[in-house]
């Protein structure tokens, strides 16, 4: 089976953040993520780390202002600077967790920015995210989220807009994020299409459709993707980001690791 890792902002919600890194580890996951740190001081994140043997798999660059609804700022002209700043923290906490990749949320389009200046300022931001993990020997992720339902106006809406994305900028550290939830909603086929976009993957995640829920409430048959990710020779990280129906531990029937 794949190597799972579980996604702390969306599992073991039952109890505080710094709770959930022993229940992940009592469920039997070696790998965990999160949308961000920074709430936090490095430090105690790297504690918790360690204090149950666990390894940092993924967390995000800074979105901007995510509680006022942003969903990053790599394609927004007026904010690059910010977006840099924003870089080098991550790789702060990077380096400080041993983590050796971060996501790059691209953000929301404001209506007044063209389509072509949104694109050109995320491939400028990118390019130079790119050099800079590329110094400390980070990869770089790019996810494409669902404008249909999540993420209405998100700038990277499919697999086929990253690997563009990723072509014009050709850097070897860039990787897609590919999320087998987004990816139903916008485009289906989903062992077809990680088949054919292998090469460019870095990193997974899941949750079942309609619902953003554990495996088995929706459409998605997890059995033969997660087969899938296995027989193609996929060796990275498979996490689970869905929103549990219920308790958290409830909803792992699904994981080979269930202690």
């Amino acid at each position: 089976m794949p190597r799972f890792a579980a996604n702390l902002s969306m599992l073991f919600t039952e109890v505080d953040f710094p709770e959930r890194f022993a229940m992940a580890r009592a469920a039997g996951f070696e790998g965990v993520e999160y949308l961000f740190p920074y709430a936090y001081p490095k430090e105690r994140l790297g504690q918790m780390l360690s204090d149950n043997q666990l390894t940092q798999v993924l967390f995000n660059l800074p979105p901007g202002n995510w509680d006022a609804g942003e969903r990053g700022i790599a394609c927004l002209p007026d904010r690059v600077e910010e977006f840099q700043a924003g870089v080098d923290q991550a790789i702060d906490y990077a380096k400080a967790l041993g983590c050796r990749q971060l996501n790059c949320l691209a953000g929301l389009k404001p209506a007044n920015v063209s389509d072509d200046i949104a694109w050109q300022t995320l491939v400028s931001n990118v390019a130079w995210a790119a050099g800079r993990l590329a110094d400390e020997g980070i990869t770089l992720c790019l996810e494409a989220i669902n404008s249909r339902v999540d993420m209405p106006g998100f700038v990277l809406d499919t697999s086929g807009k990253v690997l563009a994305l990723i072509e014009e900028i050709d850097a070897d550290n860039v990787r897609l994020q590919y999320d087998l939830y987004h990816m139903q909603i916008m485009e289906g086929d989903l062992v077809r299409s990680m088949e054919c976009l292998l090469p460019w993957i870095g990193h997974i995640q899941f949750a079942d459709n309609p619902g953003r829920h554990e495996p088995g409430t929706g459409e998605i048959n997890f059995s033969n993707v997660f087969a899938a990710i296995d027989a193609m020779g996929y060796d990275g990280w498979v996490s689970a980001e869905y929103r549990p129906t219920g308790a958290t531990g409830d909803s792992l029937g699904w994981f080979p690791g269930k202690a």
